[in-house]
């Protein structure tokens, strides 16, 4: 293309001239250094201007930051500890309130376990039908001294026990009752009595190894004759000592319910109705 001197003046009058595709503000392209500002713009209003969050001020640090490390790690902890317990109180106190169980009632834990149903034991007492019924009769009573008082002996009992009692005892083949009672009373105690008046025949059951036995037992009232207290004339051996006793205190000494119920009979006889000493008249 061959440019001509006419041309070159064409062009520039063209390049004199604004183009109407360009305004009067200037463009700036993304790849400008820079933008100047123009003060055609009118400046955002206060109520216009984005809100800018505040950065949290931050505490200078203490001269002895550095110096003291293992202070400020401890006091943390404690911050920590009491942040953890307020906390805790806040969530007990939010949670329903529970009934305390009372600390004396055992729980299940410590409870014993319930024990397997097993077949009774058998006992005597339990089966006593099925034993043959032997009965056994016997005699003995209150012997009285001239004060009034009563001689007891002291024997071991099946389980082992020493007791207090009534001398008394079997009836052998040929006597009377009244005559097994001084005789046995004279060979557990020592004591030749008389017989005065008679209280009450008491009966009572109980179980030995292989029978039911049926005892009856007379009971009398005597009064000293002679003799010395002592246990060594006892044949079988069975009396272990000897004692004087006021009447009034038998029923707190004697062992037996039966032959407390005896000295009540007696009592009721005779003492209430003014014979003392058991004698009748």
């Amino acid at each position: 293309m061959n440019i001509t001197p006419a041309n070159v003046a064409r062009m520039l009058k063209n390049a004199a001239q604004t183009p109407k595709y360009i305004d009067k503000q200037p463009f700036y392209s993304s790849f400008s250094a820079s933008q100047p500002q123009s003060s055609a713009q009118p400046k955002p209003s206060a109520q216009q201007q984005p809100s800018v969050p505040q950065q949290p001020s931050v505490p200078p640090l203490s001269e002895n930051h550095y110096e003291q490390p293992e202070k400020q790690a401890e006091s943390s902890n404690q911050t920590d500890a009491t942040s953890s317990a307020a906390a805790a109180a806040v969530k007990h106190a939010a949670a329903p309130t529970a009934k305390p169980e009372p600390t004396s009632a055992p729980t299940p834990a410590i409870m014993a376990k319930k024990r397997e149903e097993k077949p009774a034991a058998t006992f005597p007492s339990l089966d006593s039908r099925e034993f043959p019924i032997v009965r056994e009769y016997s005699a003995g009573g209150l012997i009285f001294d001239e004060n009034d008082r009563v001689a007891i002996i002291a024997r071991y009992s099946r389980a082992g026990n020493l007791e207090w009692c009534l001398p008394k005892g079997h009836i052998e083949k040929g006597e009377t009752p009244e005559q097994a009672a001084v005789r046995e009373i004279s060979e557990e105690t020592g004591i030749v009595g008389e017989i005065t008046s008679s209280i009450a025949t008491i009966d009572y059951w109980f179980t030995g190894v292989s029978q039911r036995i049926h005892k009856m037992v007379h009971h009398y009232a005597l009064q000293k004759i002679g003799g010395r207290l002592s246990v060594l004339g006892d044949p079988d051996g069975e009396a272990e000592d000897a004692a004087w006793v006021a009447f009034d205190d038998l029923s707190n000494i004697l062992s037996y319910p039966n032959e407390r119920h005896a000295v009540w009979i007696y009592t009721k006889k005779y003492r209430n109705s003014g014979q003392e000493g058991g004698n009748e008249e």
